[in-house]
């Protein structure tokens, strides 16, 4: 066992470990797709307001808490108030169950990028099919999904310095040069302006409140919030370290890296497939439009394996956070050594994400409440259990133990906390009505008692 706790060396670890948890798929492709479908300018500018408020607050409160308790989530909130010891216990929940699938999703990235690396098949995944006929097989998917899996527990199971903080400042870097990279690329192609007016320029007309609520959902799960993430790297963050100041870079790396995923992407769909193109959401715009879009695209394949390389850091990033939640709750509960608690993850996440792979192939045919394993666990995990971890984190902070637990930690070294006043408002009054609209917002819409 771990006689000290784990910590980043410093201010630019911290940042770049956290950032590395919020670039994800998330940001590759659920945020172009859903600015598309909301407006384009709009959506971001709502969004970017939503991120400096609401997000804001969200974050500083789990890092702050972190750092303050030197705690994972499953003993902080005790600590800080033992009656709700047992938000804990959900925010423990919410990393189980994502891991699994996120590692399935994971392994087809990988999968794309090891085609588009070979070279062999890059043409071929432009077609009709080859998506749906390489998730439908037996072993393949499981293969990926095994090999992305194990990569993260390698990384994890080196510790915070040598392993999460050390792969960070490597990959963060890259994955901004390719980002901006392929950026570059795709705007000086032909025809790629009408694209980026699309995606950037205001369309008032399409401005509504599901317009506010799915930007409010993109920025809630791509901050990495509500799933313990933040409040573990928040106890491995030195006294030292100025909260508002690695706050605000979170925000902006993870804000930068999503304008740049939708400028990567909408403008090239743009072009080759039109506006219903762009609007193809979830795995069909990443697995099925985009490849068609680099094989129509000159230096196509070169692209599309610079585009599927930068996934795939993300992803990695994303997924060492979500195991790295889970190794420190297991560490603080159960007092046992960070390798046996990486394979207990390992086992238990090749358990649960045997069905998620498997759930679009062969096991097709069974479905709970109508979903499919992978969609079912992705609803679970982030359209019920967050919302209410982060409402209860809310109302725990802002009306028992009181706000001045966190600004007073924010403060601690004689730290100017601008923004003070616009926080304790947003946890007080804003954030449990905003997340109480997400958790019956998007409840009602995933049984269609709405449409979204």
């Amino acid at each position: 066992m771990d006689k000290k706790r784990s910590s980043f060396t410093g201010g630019l670890g911290f940042v770049l470990a956290a950032a590395g948890s919020a670039v994800g798929l998330g940001n590759m492709w659920r945020f172009p797709y859903l600015a598309a479908q909301y407006g384009g300018g709009i959506f971001i500018l709502v969004y970017i307001i939503l991120a400096l408020t609401f997000g804001f607050a969200l974050m500083t409160t789990e890092i702050a808490i972190g750092r303050k308790t030197k705690l994972s989530p499953i003993k902080a909130y005790g600590a800080m108030n033992p009656k709700f010891n047992f938000i804990g216990k959900l925010a423990f929940i919410i990393p189980v169950i994502i891991l699994p699938y996120y590692c399935v999703i994971g392994g087809w990235v990988m999968k794309y990028m090891t085609v588009f690396i070979s070279g062999a098949e890059a043409e071929a995944s432009a077609a009709d099919g080859y998506f749906g006929g390489f998730i439908g097989k037996e072993m393949v998917p499981l293969i990926f999904f095994l090999v992305f899996l194990g990569l993260t527990a390698v990384i994890v199971i080196t510790g915070v310095e040598k392993g999460i903080e050390k792969i960070s400042k490597i990959l963060m870097p890259i994955l901004v040069v390719l980002a901006i990279g392929i950026c570059v690329y795709v705007a000086l192609l032909p025809g790629a302006s009408e694209g980026l007016k699309y995606y950037l320029l205001p369309d008032f007309s399409k401005f509504s409140f599901k317009t506010v609520c799915a930007a409010m959902g993109q920025m809630f799960y791509s901050m990495s919030l509500a799933m313990g993430i933040m409040i573990t790297y928040g106890s491995y963050t030195r006294d030292d370290v100025s909260l508002v100041k690695s706050v605000n870079q979170i925000e902006i790396f993870d804000t930068v890296v999503a304008l740049l995923a939708g400028m990567m992407i909408v403008p090239a769909v743009y072009i080759f497939s039109g506006e219903a193109g762009v609007q193809t959401g979830g795995a069909g715009l990443m697995f099925i439009t985009l490849p068609k879009v680099f094989d129509k695209m000159a230096g196509g394949q070169f692209i599309g394996l610079a585009f599927f390389v930068l996934v795939f850091f993300a992803a990695l990033t994303s997924a060492v956070s979500v195991m790295e939640a889970l190794v420190s709750m297991l560490m603080d509960r159960f007092k046992i050594s960070r390798a046996k608690c990486v394979l207990g993850i390992f086992v238990f996440s090749i358990l649960l994400g045997i069905p998620s792979s498997l759930g679009n192939g062969v096991w097709s045919s069974i479905t709970i409440l109508g979903m499919d394993f992978l969609t079912f666990f992705d609803y679970v995990s982030n359209s019920v259990l967050m919302p209410i971890v982060a409402c209860l984190t809310t109302v725990l902070v802002g009306w028992f133990v009181g706000t001045k637990y966190v600004t007073d930690e924010v403060s601690k070294n004689g730290e100017k906390f601008g923004r003070k006043n616009l926080y304790e408002f947003v946890i007080k009054y804003i954030a449990p009505v905003l997340l109480v609209i997400i958790l019956v917002f998007y409840s009602l819409a995933q049984f269609g008692i709405i449409s979204f």
